[in-house]
């Protein structure tokens, strides 16, 4: 079977400059472990610079190991408050379950090794605050909410190369109030 057999039908799928960087990190990752030498690293990292499709990128990728570092953590409450601030490292995906109560996230100060990280809240009543980084780029759209809009003022000049923080799921009776941090 050729390589043309294998490519799903219809056009093939752009890479974005997210998931270039993502390719690149795990390069970078692999090589301080030492799975690759420095010249493999060299000549992949040419191979993820001038792929176009998601096609391109599958023979440099696949004989990594996927990552393993904390992807995924849920942190549920059903009455109460929830809150992380300070040097808290923050998952790949962060998923806040609270039935009743409060939500406070500080990002401004924490850990963040990830380009993107999904946030998916699922909340019944109360408040919920968010704070993120002073260059972050904050995104909404998967958010379902019933009762209030969630308030949020975009920052005028994002400075590239903040990371993407996507924030997910539902909201009943809640408010969400998300804010870039001062300093």
């Amino acid at each position: 079977m050729s390589s043309a057999d294998r490519e799903p039908a219809g056009p093939p799928q752009l890479i974005s400059d997210e998931d270039r960087d993502m390719a690149v990190q795990r390069l970078q990752e692999a090589y301080a472990e030492g799975r690759i030498s420095y010249e493999e690293m060299d000549e992949r990292l040419h191979q993820v610079l001038t792929a176009r499709t998601h096609h391109d990128l599958v023979p440099v990728l696949a004989p990594l190991p996927e990552k393993h570092a904390d992807t995924t953590s849920t942190i549920a409450a059903a009455r109460g408050r929830i809150r992380r601030r300070g040097a808290w490292r923050v998952p790949r995906v962060l998923k806040i379950e609270s039935a009743f109560g409060r939500v406070h996230l500080d990002l401004s100060h924490a850990v963040i090794e990830h380009p993107v990280v999904d946030i998916e809240l699922h909340l019944g009543t109360g408040r919920a605050e968010i704070i993120v980084p002073r260059d972050a780029i904050v995104e909404m759209e998967e958010l379902r909410t019933v009762w209030k809009v969630p308030r949020y003022r975009a920052r005028r000049h994002p400075r590239p190369g903040g990371t993407r923080i996507r924030i997910s799921g539902t909201m009943e009776y809640g408010r969400l109030k998300i804010r870039h941090a001062r300093h």
